[in-house]
């Protein structure tokens, strides 16, 4: 589909909920306001669902305090649309309901999309915040400095502030116009890589403190473990960029943070500076996302799953 034939489908709607991914961050969340923003200025009525906690950082975003956890099973909507999920996983508590619509849509950027909805428009680029801008342009609506800082936020952390590969003219020139519409970038940056409470410092220190490395240093390892996070007084939304660290060691191709979410249950997240994909390695555990940058849950002891992770990253090293 062209983004034309996908405004034109979801134009064709009255009423929306808009789904973002489960451990919410900022492209999701503000694709999602944005897109609600846009589509309440044309008339239409706009929800948001997501299972998990907005983090407090994002709180900033207009109307980011109004999703619902659950969708209720009495609510009539005339389309659902999912922003930045890659796949059910990504939104799995909510995805039953989801796909029992008949007219659903699937916005996003990650390479192993799995083009889940019925309308599927997914494209690479840095952050689906630039697909909705250019969604939000061919519904000929105004963008007002509350979307412009819908869109600036998941612009600029999906990118890392920009430090990302990921990072294309188009990306920069889409965030001057966003920064022009009212956007303020500063407080952005500062809201998203500045201001950490107390908590989150003494749980990265823990964290950074017994970092691993494999295969000639080439492999940086970090794992994040649910007694670092009690004793330290956090929650799970504050290891958001953990995984950076270790990427910033020069002699790092490959960085891997796990994070236990259960009992033998891990949360991974792979990162690369471009010799290996790392999508590649997601897939054979059923996750995905980008070639430099994609995630996936695996189920065994600590051990076990590092041993295997770092196996298939030396396969390709």
């Amino acid at each position: 589909m062209t983004i034309a034939e996908i405004t034109t489908e979801i134009s064709k709607a009255k009423s929306v909920l808009i789904f973002s991914h489960n451990r919410p961050d900022g492209d999701t969340v503000g694709s999602a306001t944005a897109l609600r923003l846009a589509l309440i200025k044309k008339g239409v009525r706009a929800d948001l669902a997501c299972h998990y906690d907005i983090p407090e950082k994002l709180r900033y975003i207009k109307t980011a305090s109004e999703y619902s956890k659950v969708v209720d099973k009495d609510a009539k909507y005339d389309a659902f649309i999912a922003v930045d999920c890659a796949n059910e996983y990504m939104f799995t508590e909510l995805y039953g309901k989801f796909c029992k619509h008949k007219n659903t849509f699937n916005i996003d950027h990650h390479v192993s999309n799995t083009r889940y909805a019925k309308f599927n428009y997914v494209e690479d680029s840095a952050a689906t915040c630039e697909i909705i801008y250019a969604l939000i342009k061919e519904l000929g609506v105004e963008i007002d400095n509350e979307i412009a800082t819908s869109l600036l936020t998941g612009i600029v952390t999906d990118t890392g502030a920009f430090n990302h590969s990921n990072v294309e003219d188009r990306t920069l020139l889409i965030a001057s116009e966003l920064k022009k519409a009212g956007a303020d970038l500063h407080y952005i940056m500062k809201r998203n890589f500045k201001d950490q409470p107390k908590e989150r410092a003494i749980l990265y220190s823990k964290v950074i403190s017994k970092m691993r490395f494999y295969e000639e240093d080439k492999v940086g390892v970090i794992v994040i473990s649910r007694k670092d996070i009690e004793e330290s007084g956090a929650v799970d939304n504050m290891t958001e960029g953990f995984i950076d660290y270790p990427m910033t060691v020069n002699s790092v191709e490959v960085a891997i943070s796990l994070l236990e979410t259960g009992k033998n249950r891990y949360k991974i997240s792979l990162r690369s500076k471009g010799k290996v994909d790392v999508n590649e390695i997601a897939s054979i555990y059923g996750g995905g996302g980008h070639v430099q940058a994609s995630g996936a849950l695996l189920n065994g002891y600590l051990e076990d799953i590092i041993d295997k992770l770092v196996f298939n990253v030396k396969q390709r090293l």
